[in-house]
């Protein structure tokens, strides 16, 4: 609905990735049409669209890496590759009827909570209000450039892997790869053959196991479109074999850890000949503690004619090429960043403003509380899908968003009187976050390696420290005793949170954390 020089529907939705096109069809699903996705870029897909380097896949089992409410029979590959994944995506949205209800080019400029009950945007096309805003924008969204002297000097051809230009070619040149983590395990192969040198640039090995990428027969793929239960039998037992296995060795048994080593080491040893590149290229740290890597080529690729695994640190870049502390200066002709990208320091959080002049960014970086990795004190009527400690280092994302989707859906649902305003309590929201951190700490994901699930003081602002099954029964349903709810026009948040006297609810975590 448009009124005077705004636009304003009852939800906003920023982002048209996984998270913003499944928080739309499952908002139509309910019968709530009031809403709009606001899209920064040109085309739906999130990370999806923007990662377009070569070799590019999921290393999600493809029958997992799909929403439940949307199955997909005609996967090819039993890890999906990036175009089959984009195209899923919009299949959904277009299936859906998403697709409509999406505004592409507007960026999101700031969203401020007003003291009327209203969360009021600024785009790159125009003002909006809403009463409920949810945020898809993602943890895997903005790169993440490391702070190397003199990169802005290169002469050459640079690019992040997530702003991978495919006008840009590459075949013959010298190339050098900056990082060894999730994508660099997906480039350095793709590139091998093509380039005339690759240096692969590594600061910490990582733990790479073998990889379980097959094609999917067409006969399968056509018995799941006729017998669609089949599909879901696969899924269930892939969720339940990483489910009761990955899991309890990251977070409960070291014994299944340990199995999980040994299985890793011996593929290692097994594709790298070399005793002095293999123990360049094995972790010293436990693993798990970092994202784990399934590839069945990248260390071939190392140990090809062509490729240097360099491992002295680098001192800056020259317009010339890459000068390491050892005082080697090796020349290229492009640079490669597979550094990862902005988790804990997503610019989207300095965007978002709730009352009291709190922003965003605090709960994303660990300052603020956060409950349940979708609702802060200090921010009414926000949701925020895939937030702070609901990754997984096992299984698909999408079955927390979807979780996460059943609990914002439920409290649309409770709140549905249009002067309704709530907001988590702060001491639900901090025993909760407390909880969290403290069974992190007997996880792997705190055993004392440097990795992306950690903000810069060391606090683990990514993983979950359950089976998701444990997650899922958090968010089966909205409870409104853990939020204050205000229902009095014009009246804000911070006079019900006094009313409150914060003596509603004891600062105690939830039943199955207790």
């Amino acid at each position: 609905m448009r009124v005077g020089g705004g636009v304003y529907p009852k939800i906003i939705v920023i982002g048209a990735g996984f998270a913003g096109i499944g928080a739309g069809a499952r908002l139509l699903e309910a019968g709530k049409r009031d809403f709009v996705i606001l899209e920064r870029a040109g085309e739906l897909g999130g990370t999806w669209r923007d990662n377009r380097y070569p070799g590019c896949r999921c290393d999600v089992p493809s029958n997992l890496y799909s929403y439940s409410f949307a199955p997909n029979a005609r996967w090819q590959q039993t890890y999906a590759a990036r175009e089959d994944i984009w195209d899923y995506i919009g299949s959904v949205a277009d299936a859906f009827g998403v697709a409509p209800h999406i505004r592409f080019g507007h960026d999101v400029v700031e969203a401020r909570w007003d003291d009327a009950g209203h969360w009021r945007l600024t785009t790159s096309q125009g003002e909006y209000r809403c009463r409920f805003l949810i945020g898809a924008t993602g943890s895997l969204a903005e790169p993440s450039m490391p702070s190397i002297p003199g990169a802005d000097r290169f002469a050459g051809i640079a690019m992040h892997s997530a702003r991978w230009d495919p006008s840009s070619e590459l075949d013959g040149l010298r190339v050098a790869v900056i990082g060894t983590g999730a994508s660099a395990v997906q480039i350095v192969p793709a590139l091998q053959p093509q380039v005339a040198q690759l240096a692969v640039f590594q600061r910490t090995p990582g733990w790479v196991l073998p990889h379980r990428l097959r094609r999917v027969p067409r006969w399968k793929r056509r018995l799941y479109q006729m017998v669609p239960g089949v599909q879901r039998l696969v899924r269930a037992a892939t969720y339940w074999q990483r489910e009761l296995v990955v899991v309890s060795a990251f977070t409960k048994y070291d014994g299944l850890r340990a199995l999980l080593e040994r299985r890793v080491r011996r593929h290692l040893a097994r594709q790298v000949p070399d005793p002095e590149l293999r123990a360049r290229l094995t972790p010293d740290y436990e693993i798990g503690c970092k994202r784990v890597l399934p590839s069945n080529d990248f260390y071939p690729a190392l140990c090809r004619d062509n490729v240097e695994l360099v491992t002295a640190r680098i001192a800056r870049i020259e317009p010339e090429g890459i000068l390491t502390d050892d005082g080697e200066l090796r020349r290229f002709d492009a640079i490669v960043f597979a550094t990862g990208f902005r988790v804990s320091d997503n610019p989207m959080g300095a965007r978002i403003l709730g009352r009291d002049s709190h922003v965003l960014a605090e709960a994303l970086a660990g300052d603020l509380p956060c409950y349940l990795g979708t609702t802060f004190p200090h921010f009414p009527n926000f949701f925020l899908l895939s937030g702070p400690n609901t990754g997984t280092g096992h299984t698909s994302q999408l079955f927390m968003i979807e979780c996460q989707l059943n609990y914002v859906l439920d409290a649309l649902e409770q709140l549905d009187e249009p002067t309704t305003v709530a907001e988590v309590l702060p001491s639900v929201a901090g025993a909760h976050a407390e909880d969290v951190q403290r069974r992190l700490r007997t996880t792997v994901w705190t055993s004392g390696c440097a990795s992306w699930y950690q903000n810069d003081r060391g606090r683990n602002v990514a993983m979950w420290p359950d089976y998701t099954t444990v997650f899922r029964r958090h968010t089966r349903r909205f409870d409104a005793s853990d939020y204050v709810i205000g229902r009095v026009p014009g009246a804000t948040a911070t006079s019900a949170l006094d009313a409150a006297g914060e003596h509603r609810r004891p600062a105690t975590p939830p039943a199955e954390h207790r």
